[in-house]
C-alpha cells in the first residue's frame, strides 16, 4: 500500500469517528458504521425528540419536549386544547422547523434537515383529522392512486400493476376493513370507512411509522371500535402514533400513553398510571366524566 493510500485509508477512519462521536453514525455489531440516510433501529427506538422548542410571536408551543417511540410501538398523544400535539407531528413531518432540538427517525435520519415530501418519501405517514381522499374513484382506485404516488410521478398513469401490487392492495383492504367495499365510490362510504380508507392509502405507501390525529371524532360506536381493532393490529409492523381525546378509546388501544401539557411532557405510562396522576387530574381531566 502505498504512503497516499495509507493516508487516505486513515482519514476515512478518523471521519467514521467522528461520525460516531456526533452520534451520526452509530456502530452496530461492534465494527461496521451504517449508511447515514438508511433508517437504523438497532436501538430499538424509531423516533426520537430531544430538548425541541418551538415558538410563535414569543409563545411556546413546544418547551423542550423529550419524547421517544419504539419500533412498532403503539402510542396515545393526549392533553388539553394547545399543549402542542399538533405542533409536534408538524415538526416531525417537517411542516414546522423546531427553533431548537434535535428530531430523529432512527438513529441517522435527522428530520429537521429534510423537506416534507422527503420525510414523507423515507416512511413517515400522517393521518389528518378530515379525511383526503378522491371522492369521485373507487375505494380500489383510491388505493392504487395511492400506490403509484410513491413512484416516479412521470409515468405512474402508465404504470400497470403486478400481481405484487394487487397481493398488497388485497392486504391493506384486509387491514382496513373495506373488502368488500372494494368497487364502492369512495364517496358514498360512511364517514368512518372514509377515516379507514385514508389509512389505507397511507399503508399503501409503506411507511414505518403512522401519525393519526383524532381517528374516531365522528364515528358511531361499532366504527370506533374497528377503528381500535385495525389501529392495534398495525402496530408491530410499522410504529403508530395516535393523537386523541376519547379517553374510552385510548384506554381501548394504549398499553402507553404520553401527556402533553404546554409544549412539554406532563406525565406518562399505562392509562391507570396517568389518570391518577394529580397533575394530569388538574391540568386536564379534571372536568372529565
Amino acid at each position: 500500500m502505498s504512503t497516499r493510500d495509507r493516508w487516505q485509508n486513515l482519514v476515512r477512519r478518523d471521519r467514521v469517528f467522528d461520525f460516531v462521536a456526533e452520534g451520526r453514525f452509530p456502530l452496530v455489531q461492534g465494527r461496521h458504521p451504517v449508511v447515514e440516510g438508511e433508517l437504523d433501529l438497532s436501538h430499538g427506538t424509531i423516533l426520537y425528540l430531544d430538548d425541541v422548542t418551538v415558538s410563535f410571536d414569543g409563545f411556546k408551543a413546544l418547551n423542550k419536549l423529550n419524547l421517544q417511540i419504539d419500533a412498532g410501538e403503539l402510542r396515545c398523544i393526549i392533553g388539553p386544547n394547545g399543549a402542542g400535539k399538533t405542533t409536534m407531528m408538524d415538526v416531525i413531518t417537517g411542516k414546522t422547523r423546531p427553533d431548537e432540538g434535535k428530531v430523529f427517525f432512527g438513529q441517522t435520519i435527522d428530520l429537521t434537515r429534510r423537506q416534507e415530501h422527503e420525510i414523507a418519501s423515507i416512511g413517515i405517514g400522517r393521518k389528518f383529522q378530515k379525511p383526503t381522499i378522491f371522492p369521485e374513484h373507487s375505494v380500489f382506485e383510491n388505493l392504487e392512486l395511492a400506490m403509484k404516488a410513491r413512484k416516479d410521478v412521470w409515468n405512474s398513469l402508465r404504470l400497470k400493476l403486478t400481481s405484487e401490487d394487487l397481493d398488497y392492495i388485497d392486504k391493506v383492504l384486509l387491514n382496513i376493513g373495506l373488502k368488500d367495499e372494494v368497487s364502492r365510490l369512495a364517496g358514498l362510504l360512511s364517514h368512518g370507512q372514509k377515516q379507514w380508507l385514508e389509512i389505507g392509502m397511507l399503508l399503501m405507501q409503506g411507511p414505518k411509522l403512522l401519525l393519526v390525529d383524532e381517528p374516531v371524532a365522528g364515528m358511531t360506536p361499532q366504527e370506533v371500535e374497528r377503528t381500535g381493532e385495525m389501529l392495534v393490529s398495525l402496530a408491530g409492523e410499522q410504529s403508530v402514533v395516535v393523537v386523541e381525546h376519547d379517553m374510552a378509546f385510548v384506554r381501548s388501544i394504549a398499553n402507553k400513553v404520553t401527556v402533553l401539557h404546554e409544549g412539554s411532557v406532563l406525565a406518562e405510562g399505562n392509562m391507570d398510571k396517568v389518570q391518577s396522576d394529580p397533575k394530569v387530574i388538574e391540568v386536564y381531566l379534571g372536568g372529565e366524566d
